[in-house]
């Protein structure tokens, strides 16, 4: 309900679980999905990883009562664009779900710390695997991307253009094996290039 009150915002399906989730997206084909984690049949994990393996062009951002650290970097692995709790304000909603369709991240600041905190704990790669395969200008967007940029502000401060972005990042996701930016962010932060 609070959806359809935006002009520019067009809800296309509920569903009651995640296996329902998968199918409408199937069907629909939406921008995004709000995705809850903790539903019958199906989790919002697995519907997650499904909708983005089948559709990676579908974002999905994460809309949840659950703030556990398990639940915060299984979403992400899964391939969630952000992370937002349920008492997330409605102007910041809207903002985090426009933003997501543009390819901005969003992680909800009440979980932020300890995301950051347990995907540094996780570091077991060294820099030079990341490095070794990307050339310098593509560690510098990385860095951009690990820090919450988008193509717009990485073009503006590495003064590219935003063409020559969009190919440095999906030039990236290839080389590392990424489906996208959010696994790139948690990658580059697992690897020390912030």
């Amino acid at each position: 309900m609070l959806l359809k009150l935006e002009p520019d915002i067009q809800v296309v399906g509920t569903a009651e679980d995640g296996s329902a989730a998968v199918q409408i997206v199937d069907k629909e084909r939406p921008d995004l999905v709000l995705m809850d984690l903790k539903m019958p049949v199906m989790n919002g994990i697995e519907a997650t990883r499904q909708i983005r393996t089948k559709f990676p062009e579908v974002k999905v951002l994460v809309l949840t009562t659950y703030n556990d650290d398990e639940w915060v970097l299984d979403a992400i692995q899964a391939g969630a664009s952000g992370y937002l709790l349920k008492d997330t304000p409605r102007n910041e909603l809207i903002k985090a779900i426009k933003g997501t369709v543009t390819g901005k991240t969003y992680v909800d600041p009440a979980i932020a710390g300890k995301v950051l905190e347990q995907v540094s704990s996780h570091q077991t790669q060294p820099t030079s695997l990341i490095t070794s395969k990307l050339t310098e200008r593509e560690i510098d967007v990385l860095r951009l991307i690990a820090k919450g940029l988008n193509n717009a502000e990485i073009s503006e401060r590495l003064f590219l253009s935003e063409g020559t972005v969009r190919n440095h990042v999906s030039f990236i996701l290839a080389k590392l094996g990424l489906s996208d930016r959010t696994q790139a962010a948690v990658i580059a932060i697992q690897h020390g290039l912030q």
